[in-house]
């Protein structure tokens, strides 16, 4: 589920909700799942489609931290961080799982 969206260099996903199995796979595939707040969408937003984002995602990452979202025409929004768990943290700062894994295998 999440293979093909790593195969086509996307880096993060900004939805309303995640279904757990999606959002875990994104995650262990290395892609950010990022959440809208409460009462944000792409219609309430006034996104398009068309815009190229950017995403904060300096200093120390934590499981279910806000991180802000800029978009190409100035608009900015705040957004929560699904990564929820520190092990997912890792996954996402090693490239994705199967990069964590071997990275500790080698550490042994």
């Amino acid at each position: 589920a999440a293979k093909g969206p790593y195969l086509q260099g996307i880096k993060a996903v900004i939805a309303e909700s995640f279904e757990r199995i999606h959002r875990s796979n994104l995650a262990g595939m290395g892609i950010v799942p990022l959440q809208f707040q409460d009462g944000e969408s792409v219609d309430a937003l006034g996104l398009t489609g068309h815009e190229q984002f950017s995403i904060d995602l300096e200093g120390e990452l934590k499981p279910m931290q806000s991180v802000t979202v800029t978009t190409s025409t100035g608009k900015s929004f705040t957004t929560t961080l699904r990564f929820d768990t520190a092990v997912e943290v890792q996954y996402f700062k090693n490239g994705n799982i199967l990069q964590y894994v071997l990275k500790n295998k080698l550490d042994q």
